[in-house]
């Protein structure tokens, strides 16, 4: 009954959308980061990446709840078709359950995003922890805990704009519209 109770929970956190996130056409926010990959840190330059391709940022509530679970597992099954068009996942999040208990933005927190980058997304995209500054420039805060972000995935084009936003607690569509708008960059940049 507690753990139905938790995921219940972890369910609305998850699905309580952002007010805004940045439209398509804006400038994308550079950052700089320590980002996890296959359960190792390292750094992540927003602005070197989308020089090699467009970027998939996605951010979300928490990393070990239901629905991020399955969205990370999503991403790490379309990572490969992403990497063939040129462009780059990386995941962020604000949250991270660790012990059964939430960690935001300590040594705690970056301990279960290296967990989560192995376990969950399957080794096959970086996660990182979203600071502050991150989640306020992404207009991605949690409306009902500001220190977490809302379920929100962009497209960033190589010159920075932002070619796909998509807000939802649901993460049902984000992988296929991140996929949708990456195909249409890669065909109009064939032309």
């Amino acid at each position: 009954m507690k753990r139905l109770l938790i995921c219940a929970a972890a369910f609305s956190l998850a699905a309580t959308a952002a007010s805004a996130a940045l439209p398509t056409g804006a400038k994308a926010p550079d950052f700089k980061t320590t980002a996890a990959l296959a359960g190792k840190d390292h750094p992540f330059d927003l602005a070197a990446t989308r020089k090699k391709g467009p970027v998939v940022l996605y951010f979300f509530p928490a990393a070990f709840t239901a629905g991020c679970t399955a969205e990370a597992h999503e991403f790490a099954e379309a990572t490969p078709d992403f990497n063939k068009l040129g462009a780059t996942v990386i995941g962020m999040t604000g949250a991270a359950r660790v012990n059964g208990q939430m960690a935001m933005g300590d040594a705690a927190a970056i301990e279960g995003i290296k967990r989560f980058s192995s376990e969950e997304c399957r080794d096959k995209f970086a996660v990182a922890l979203a600071s502050p500054d991150t989640i306020k420039g992404y207009d991605v805060a949690n409306a009902t805990n500001p220190a977490m972000t809302s379920r929100t995935s962009y497209v960033i084009a190589p010159d920075g704009k932002i070619l796909m936003s998509y807000t939802d607690g649901n993460f049902a569509q984000h992988v296929s519209k991140s996929m949708e708008a990456v195909q249409a960059w890669k065909a109009s940049a064939k032309k």
